[in-house]
């Protein structure tokens, strides 16, 4: 409402293509993104081997050396060259086709929470060509004898989940 731009940081994990984190910002900064990607992988174990990003300016020094000493090595494509990482564009695409181009966003919380809210969608509910027609988490299939199918609204009814019901 205030017609000021918002940055999203998103991070994505190449494996099963869910999203693994997200904020927003008004002003992203290199100290910003830091600590995202502490947030993102906190200290348990699960850090990932490599960081696949771009050459953007909020990639400081201070992301740099916060990554090195998660021994996270990190790869850098090349500029202007956004096919080099078609998994975190794709995800960026459905964001706005599938999400915040049919919503008005009244601030930086509340694309916070409508994000939030597309993340379950997205790791739970929105399948994938690329992951058999599944979602990136894994869903058994459904005998009939489960019962009719019903319709989970997500997103505000926007996007739906289908399932037997018990």
């Amino acid at each position: 409402m205030t017609f000021r731009l918002l940055y999203c940081f998103l991070v994505l994990s190449h494996e099963r293509r869910s999203i693994v984190h997200f904020n927003v910002t008004f002003h992203p900064s290199a100290e910003w993104t830091a600590q995202q990607i502490i947030e993102a992988f906190p200290a348990d174990g699960d850090e990932p081997k490599y960081l696949l990003r771009d050459r953007d300016s909020i990639y400081g020094d201070e992301v740099r050396r916060r990554v090195q000493r998660m021994g996270i090595e990190q790869v850098i494509t090349a500029r202007r060259s956004p096919w080099q990482n078609p998994y975190a564009e794709q995800v960026i695409g459905s964001i706005r086709r599938e999400c915040v181009d049919h919503m008005i966003v009244v601030g930086e919380n509340h694309l916070r929470r409508i994000l939030a809210s597309y993340q379950t969608y997205y790791n739970e509910a929105r399948t994938h060509l690329s992951l058999e027609r599944n979602s990136p988490v894994p869903r058994e299939l459904e005998p009939r004898s489960k019962g009719r199918v019903v319709a989970i609204p997500h997103l505000g009814g926007l996007h739906h989940r289908y399932q037997r019901a018990a």
